[in-house]
């Protein structure tokens, strides 16, 4: 089994960074081969170029890097903050440049881009870890959850994916220690949960 992992957050001490420590030593302690990378530290360009429009190749190493593990992975887990409602800008251009046809989805020659995309991703399950600052209650009855559609609708569910599990912690600067360590702990246990019955059915 393969995962990739990519944190969205340039703060190095944040929570988001502790997650993905927790997730990436979970997952190397069940033995699952982890493609573990931190989009800040290592200068990602979010920008989707001309060149790369509407083509399924780029010049840019780390984008075919991405993608290539993005296709070998089974699992693909997502670490990053809540702002406004949506993943940081770095983690857009992430899914603008990675989740790209023919790798993600494609459309047919017969229904065009217009038609109805066929996902590519099938068989393998996504997983988000969330922070933020904001009440579930307002999260949920003001905003709506837009990060909920985001991820389960938009980005997984349209390319095929349809295992999923998505956790949000809050209210993070309200949390002290022990808090944290709870947290980490919940993150650790649903990752073990999730690969082991992964493991069961294959996907």
């Amino acid at each position: 089994m393969k995962a990739s992992v990519i944190l969205s957050h340039p703060y190095s001490e944040s929570f988001n960074h502790a997650i993905f420590r927790t997730v990436c030593r979970t997952l190397d302690e069940l033995n699952v081969e982890v493609f573990k990378h931190d989009l800040y530290l290592e200068n990602f360009n979010p920008v989707l170029s001309v060149n790369e429009l509407g083509t399924d190749s780029s010049n840019d190493p780390l984008v075919n890097q991405y993608t290539a593990e993005m296709m070998e992975s089974d699992l693909l887990v997502f670490i990053h903050p809540n702002w406004w409602g949506q993943p940081p800008a770095i983690l857009k251009g992430y899914i603008d440049r990675i989740f790209r046809p023919p790798h993600a989805y494609d459309f047919s020659e017969k229904e065009g881009a217009g038609g109805v995309p066929e996902p590519k991703l099938c068989g393998k399950y996504g997983i988000v870890f969330n922070t933020s600052n904001t009440a579930e209650e307002r999260e949920t009855d003001f905003f709506g959850d837009p990060l909920e559609s985001i991820w389960k609708q938009c980005i997984f569910a349209f390319c095929g994916i349809g295992g999923y599990y998505r956790k949000m912690f809050r209210i993070v600067s309200d949390s002290d220690q022990a808090l944290r360590e709870k947290w980490l702990l919940e993150a650790e246990q649903a990752v073990e949960g999730i690969v082991r019955d992964f493991s069961k059915t294959g996907g």
